[in-house]
């Protein structure tokens, strides 16, 4: 596969993880619009957000609790959670992943 994120996830790509679950990882954005900006991918390819919700609530609630987890400790307590879908609205790596991003690193 092609996908940058599916070689990140597997290995293939060696990438230092801030968090990771069973079926998720987190990592640093190497382009951060922000003091923070953390990602937080599943293992398994889906290319958005949409597609994810249709498909598996487990894995989506795991995101979900992941990017929580990586906001309470990197950040100062204020923090953005955020999906892309689609090219239009800025999505470039058609893997979904979340940014957790904030002003305030946690001291």
């Amino acid at each position: 596969m092609d996908c940058i994120f599916c070689k990140i996830t597997s290995g293939v790509i060696p990438t230092n993880f801030v968090a990771e679950s069973e079926h998720a990882v987190a990592f640093k954005d190497i382009s951060p619009r922000q003091p923070v900006h953390i990602l937080v991918v599943p293992r398994k390819h889906f290319s958005d957000i949409a597609e994810l919700t249709d498909s598996d609530d487990n894995l989506l609630l795991e995101l979900m609790k992941l990017a929580r987890k990586v906001a309470a400790e990197n950040t100062d307590g204020s923090f953005r959670l955020s999906f892309n879908t689609g090219s239009s609205a800025g999505q470039t790596v058609f893997h979904v992943h979340a940014h957790v991003t904030a002003k305030g690193a946690k001291a």
